[in-house]
């Protein structure tokens, strides 16, 4: 199925033309017979020789109402551009293959309509040279130029069949797995509820399915589908489809809006793209300057920020990030156009490259313009590795939403990335940029040195102030410190680099030595923590309770840890044989006072080896 746009100036011979080859009125609205001027989108179809059936979306031609035609030519495969033998080229067909020129619109022909109206044949060559030169240097240059004349009936056999030829020659629309219809007509059947229609494109829609319409989140199942007034149960990629929407109200969907698969679109009042700045525009296009953005049947009011430019003459290029006032669902590789609202001027337009970007971007970065290129120019192992430059590990499905990949694509552009040493596959599996990992590894290296430098006694960084320097989440903090054992020690609550050890100095060596032996002397009821700093210095006594050479058990409570072990032993022997133990039967045991008994209970009831119950403790869900 193909699905061909009507453009040009000649608003009722394009109407004529499509009822002549169709038997059907595209004009639909009875102003639009009334004046013989089309005022919004027509539709129409026909069977091509081959079987085929051949979709038209007929547009307005007269510049009053070129915003509609916009919303009719985002989905066409390919444009017949009409022009009037006995004018010849104007300002409206001008504007009308500028814009098919901007959408990347390759495929058309060039349809001399009224041919009857002339009788000279000199003028009629005069006209098609004038048309050429109008075609030079856009997508259309080489489009064949063919003559006819609908209302008396000449040329249309000639058109027809190099219509077929041409749709004939054509790749068939692909099937990404992504479908979605930009709707333009919203409507109401008694019984039946909201019909939407348009032209499906990315992959096939099927009856029965969920789907989301975006922007607004709203959820609706398609209870029956249309495709050129027959019902189907599953609708093509390329063709007209009219969606029979369960669950939803006709107020609450506009031309504009967008039928997916839930999750598949997401809404964005930021866009960054690549824009072509008419030659013809008249004026530069300066910085935060109001515009209309039309892509697809969607638009809206938007400030263009120019990222890299100060002001961006007729004739240029350059990037822009487009703040939407209105939020729009998009994808990238969308086409655009800009036109400006008052007065009305179509003054460029381009490509989406991201729909939604991190922020708004500062100007002139740039680190901000490369990542933009190598998203819109760079090979696929370039673009999944930048898509997978995220501060956290990437899922493929994300990926692939991120890049409009189909799995295939996807699975060969990872394999490249990773074979060309820019991705780094991780458990899940999950992806990230091998420079981004690269980074993290080297800031955790940088933050360890930078405290062993400040802190040469502290045997390294508790985990968690290092993973709030980091900014990542646990799980990934985790996976990290696991991943790197060659440079990173990781033991209880605190990290170290491999090659880190403290060391002391003689004196302190001294002092410890001396601790060690007030210690020795009254194991049970060893030196409070503040008597012990004084002996060593708090520094020296924090290393070694870092180097587990003392037990900490409460602030001011220490012991040897062999003097340690011992007490727990006996505690949980008393608990084995009594079913509890208390604090004086610590105490009695080691000739200690209640303080330490009491101290180290404390501590045992905290990391759960015993568990109070009333004045005694039992035994805890944790073992020593």
């Amino acid at each position: 199925m193909r699905v061909v746009g009507t453009a040009g100036h000649v608003d009722h011979g394009k109407s004529t033309l499509i009822r002549a080859l169709t038997g059907i009125d595209p004009d639909r609205l009875a102003e639009e017979r009334a004046r013989e001027m089309t005022i919004d989108l027509g539709f129409a179809w026909m069977d091509a020789p081959s079987g085929e059936t051949i979709g038209f979306v007929d547009v307005p031609g007269h510049r009053d109402f070129i915003e509609n035609m916009l919303a009719g030519v985002g989905g066409i495969d390919a444009v017949l551009l009409i022009i009037a033998a006995d004018e010849g080229v104007m300002p409206q067909t001008r504007e009308h293959l500028a814009i098919l020129d901007l959408l990347g619109i390759q495929h058309g022909l060039i349809v001399l309509t009224k041919i009857d109206m002339v009788d000279d044949p000199d003028w009629l060559a005069l006209i098609e040279q004038d048309v050429r030169q109008a075609l030079a240097g856009t997508t259309l240059a080489d489009a064949e130029i063919v003559r006819v004349s609908a209302r008396a009936g000449i040329g249309l056999a000639e058109f027809t069949a190099r219509l077929a030829a041409l749709l004939d020659n054509m790749p068939s629309r692909a099937d990404y797995r992504h479908p979605r219809l930009p709707v333009d007509r919203i409507f109401s059947i008694s019984g039946f509820g909201t019909v939407v229609t348009g032209t499906l494109l990315g992959g096939r829609l099927r009856v029965g399915e969920e789907v989301e319409v975006q922007p607004g989140n709203i959820r609706a199942r398609i209870r029956g589908l249309q495709s050129y007034k027959h019902a189907v149960d599953v609708a093509e990629p390329g063709s007209r489809v009219a969606i029979n929407l369960a669950g939803t109200e006709r107020a609450a969907i506009v031309r504009g809006h967008i039928v997916a698969p839930p999750g598949q679109m997401q809404v964005s009042g930021l866009v960054d793209v690549r824009f072509r700045h008419l030659a013809d525009a008249g004026r530069p296009l300066k910085h935060d300057a109001e515009v209309k953005v039309f892509v697809g049947t969607a638009e809206s009011l938007a400030h263009a920020r120019l990222l890299g430019d100060e002001i961006l003459l007729p004739g240029a290029e350059g990037w822009l990030q487009l703040r939407l006032e209105t939020p729009l669902a998009l994808a990238q590789g969308d086409r655009f156009i800009l036109r400006y609202p008052s007065p009305p001027q179509t003054i460029g337009g381009g490509v989406v490259v991201d729909p939604r970007p991190d922020r708004r971007w500062r100007r002139f970065q740039s680190d901000v313009i490369d990542r933009l290129e190598t998203r819109m120019r760079g090979t696929p192992a370039e673009r999944v590795a930048q898509a997978a430059s995220q501060s956290e590990p990437v899922k493929p499905a994300a990926l692939m939403k991120h890049l409009g990949y189909t799995p295939q694509e996807l699975e060969t552009a990872i394999q490249s990335a990773l074979d060309e040493k820019r991705l780094l596959e991780l458990p899940g599996p999950t992806y990230m940029a091998a420079a981004v990992y690269d980074g993290l590894v080297e800031q955790i290296i940088h933050e360890l040195s930078s405290y062993h430098r400040a802190n040469p006694l502290r045997v390294g960084m508790s985990r968690e102030e290092l993973r709030a320097r980091l900014g990542l989440k646990q799980a990934f903090f985790n996976l990290l410190l696991d991943l790197e054992h060659s440079h990173i020690a990781s033991q209880r609550d605190q990290v170290r680099l491999i090659d880190h050890a403290v060391q002391f100095s003689p004196d302190q060596t001294a002092r410890i030595q001396q601790l060690m032996v007030q210690m020795q002397v009254a194991p049970y009821t060893p030196p409070a923590f503040t008597d012990a700093a004084q002996t060593v210095g708090e520094d020296v006594l924090f290393a070694l309770i870092d180097l587990e050479e003392i037990i900490r058990v409460q602030p001011e409570v220490i012991f040897l840890p062999s003097i340690y072990d011992e007490m727990v032993t006996a505690a949980l022997e008393i608990i084995e044989q009594t079913g509890s133990v208390a604090a004086n039967q610590l105490r009695d045991r080691f000739n200690t006072t209640r303080k330490y008994a009491i101290g180290l209970l404390e501590y045992l009831d905290a990391i759960g080896i015993t568990r109070r119950s009333g004045d005694v403790r039992v035994r805890g869900s944790r073992r020593p």
